[in-house]
């Protein structure tokens, strides 16, 4: 009898043993078509990762000797380092530049993109690697002593922004009292804060911030932190879970060991850099 039990548990042994032969197949054939899908192993054997961007101060520009130079260019430059591969940057037009990701131009994003819902229906969104937001300067002469947002909210406050866009909005709901006129263009609104015409001007950072440090003697920023908060991110195709793992976990170590904020203060925070800058 105890025969007939060992022999019956050898066959059952040998049965799952056989089962088991092509389950295991199967599983080591599909990893390795997900690891050779990977955006991440095509970049590695092509030896060269392309980067998508639109040129923006400070994030993306050109130098005096017609190099990228920027924010961005720092951060593309590290991920490439990383992987151990060479970094092709490709300028677009900020309009298409989605649609050219989605085409193939180029590998991923990596331009000051802002996450919105409407666009994650579009591409994947890394987790944020940058914080921008809206920032207000103000004048000096008129406005020295403010230091909260209820000081700018009187009537006789006079504040300034560019007709249409997201800080216009927000001065017209957080600080209704104040008089709000809207010009056309950005070079006119901050004008008028260093004419001594306005109170303040509100617009996306860094813009107001380098207005006060290339004024120091007419304009200053009342407040420490932005007004607004946006989560900058870099964008891939859908479907790449392995690579869109690799650029959060590049993001978190970058973030943790402080890298990134010592890369973004040097581009946001002074304007070092200014002379290098190609004028246009």
């Amino acid at each position: 009898m105890r025969a007939i039990k060992l022999l019956l548990a050898a066959v059952a042994a040998v049965a799952i043993g056989i089962g088991a032969a092509p389950a295991a197949r199967a599983q080591a054939d599909i990893k390795q078509q997900i690891s050779s899908a990977s955006l991440l192993e095509e970049i590695k054997k092509r030896g060269t990762m392309r980067v998508g961007l639109s040129t923006f101060v400070p994030w993306a520009m050109r130098d005096t000797a017609g190099e990228l130079m920027g924010f961005e260019i720092d951060v593309a430059k590290k991920m490439a380092e990383d992987m151990e591969v060479k970094v092709e940057f490709v300028p677009t037009a900020w309009d298409g530049i989605i649609p050219a990701l989605i085409a193939g131009k180029f590998d991923f994003i990596i331009s000051g993109m802002s996450i919105t819902p409407k666009r994650n229906l579009t591409v994947n969104f890394s987790i944020p690697y940058a914080h921008s937001g809206q920032q207000l300067v103000a004048s000096k002469k008129l406005a020295g002593n403010f230091k909260t947002v209820a000081d700018f909210n009187k009537a006789e406050v006079t504040l300034t922004c560019r007709r249409g866009v997201t800080s216009c909005a927000w001065i017209q709901k957080n600080i209704p009292k104040a008089t709000l006129r809207q010009f056309d263009d950005d070079a006119q609104a901050s004008q008028e804060v260093l004419n001594g015409n306005a109170h303040g001007w509100m617009a996306s950072a860094p813009r107001p911030r380098f207005l006060a440090l290339d004024n120091p003697d007419v304009a200053f920023m009342p407040f420490a932190e932005n007004l607004t908060k946006g989560d900058e991110a870099i964008a891939l195709r859908k479907g790449d879970p392995d690579t869109l793992n690799w650029i959060n976990n590049w993001v978190l170590f970058y973030t943790s060991n402080g890298w990134l904020a010592e890369r973004n203060a040097a581009w946001f925070q002074n304007r070092d850099w200014k002379d290098k800058v190609a004028k246009n």
